[in-house]
C-alpha cells in the first residue's frame, strides 16, 4: 500500500513506520521538518513539508493521521490552547480537504483521538460500543477530542472509511508516559496522584501498533475504537506495579492541591480518569499481546 502518515516522526508514528516498512509498504510522512523524516522514520520514507505537496493526481491507498502537539507539556494559556487546536482540528480539516481534492480517494482514514474524549467518567465504564453524550463545556480536553473526531469524520462524505483512534496511555520503552515517570520512580520518589482511585486506561505500544494495523486491514471497521488494554487499573495500582517492576518502593502521595497549583487546568488530566474498555477492537477479533499491566511493565522496565 501507498500510505500517507501525519505525525509520523513522533513516538507512535516511528513505531508504526518501522512495522509498515518491514511489511513492504510505501510511506510518505508529513512533517514540519522534512529533512529529518528519513533519519527518524526510515531511509526510504518520502517527506511532505505541507499538505500542498499532495497533488490531486497523487494517490494514497490509506491515510493515517497522528499529528498533534503534546497536551501536557505546557500550561494551557489561550495561546497554547490555540496551538493544540490548530495541530489537531485545523490540520485534520486541511487533511480532509486534501482528500476531497484527490482524483482518487484513499480507501481508509485512520485518525487520531484520545480517551480524553470521555472526560472524567468516575466509576462508569467507557465503551466504544455505543454513542456517548457530547462532552461538557468545561472540559477542554474532551471538547478538543470531539472536534478532532468531527473533522476527520467529514471524509466519510467522499466514500472514505474512517476509523477514530481513541488512544489511551501508551507504554513504551522510549518516550511517552514512562519516559516522564521512570527517573523519579528509579529514585524511589514514585507517588500516587491524589487519592489514587482514578482509573488509568493504558496500552502497550506493540498493541497500539497491532490495533492500528488490524483496523487498516479490516474493511468492515469504521467509527470510534478504544485503543486501550482490556484491563484498566486505578492510579494507586499503576503506581505500585511500576515501582515493583523497577524494584523501588512507592510510599508517597502527590496531594490534589499541589497538583492543581503546579498544573492548573492540566491537573484534570491526571486527577480525572476513564475506565475504558476496547469492546469494538475485541469484536473484530484483535488479540492483545500485552493485556496485563505487570507483564507489560516488566518487559519495558
Amino acid at each position: 500500500m501507498n500510505i500517507l502518515i501525519t505525525g509520523g516522526t513522533g513516538m507512535l508514528g516511528r513505531a508504526l513506520c518501522a512495522v509498515l516498512l518491514a511489511e513492504g509498504h510505501q510511506l510518505t510522512v508529513l512533517s514540519r521538518q522534512p529533512a529529518k523524516v528519513a533519519k527518524l522514520c526510515g531511509a526510504s520514507v518520502q517527506a511532505f513539508a505541507s499538505l500542498d505537496d499532495w497533488r490531486p493526481g497523487v494517490h494514497f491507498d490509506a491515510v493515517i493521521n497522528l499529528a498533534g502537539a503534546q497536551i501536557l507539556d505546557f500550561p494551557w494559556t489561550e495561546v497554547r490552547k490555540h496551538a493544540l487546536w490548530a495541530s489537531r482540528i485545523t490540520l485534520t480539516e486541511q487533511l480532509t480537504a486534501a482528500i476531497a481534492r484527490a482524483e482518487r480517494k484513499p480507501s481508509v482514514l485512520l485518525s487520531g483521538s484520545a480517551i480524553g474524549y470521555y472526560g472524567d467518567c468516575g466509576e462508569a465504564p467507557c465503551s466504544d460500543a455505543f454513542a456517548v453524550p457530547n462532552p461538557s463545556a468545561h472540559d477542554f480536553g474532551a471538547r478538543l477530542c470531539a472536534a478532532w473526531e468531527n473533522a476527520a469524520s467529514q471524509a466519510t462524505g467522499w466514500g472514505v472509511r474512517v476509523c477514530l483512534l481513541r488512544t489511551g496511555l501508551v507504554l513504551a520503552r522510549q518516550g511517552g508516559l514512562l519516559a516522564r515517570m521512570r527517573l523519579p520512580f528509579k529514585l524511589g520518589l514514585g507517588a500516587r496522584l491524589g487519592d489514587g482511585l482514578q482509573w488509568m486506561s493504558w496500552i502497550h505500544i506493540d498493541d497500539w501498533v497491532g490495533a492500528v494495523l488490524a483496523l487498516l486491514r479490516t474493511e468492515s471497521a469504521c467509527g470510534a475504537f478504544n485503543l486501550t488494554a482490556p484491563q484498566p487499573v486505578r492510579n494507586i495500582e499503576f503506581t505500585t506495579t511500576l515501582g515493583r517492576s523497577l524494584n523501588r518502593p512507592t510510599p508517597f502521595t502527590l496531594p490534589t492541591v499541589l497538583l492543581q497549583l503546579a498544573l492548573g487546568q492540566r491537573a484534570y488530566l491526571l486527577l480525572g480518569g476513564q475506565r475504558v474498555l476496547p469492546e469494538r477492537l475485541q469484536a473484530i477479533s484483535y488479540r492483545f499481546q500485552q493485556p496485563s499491566l505487570p507483564e507489560a511493565l516488566r518487559g519495558l522496565a
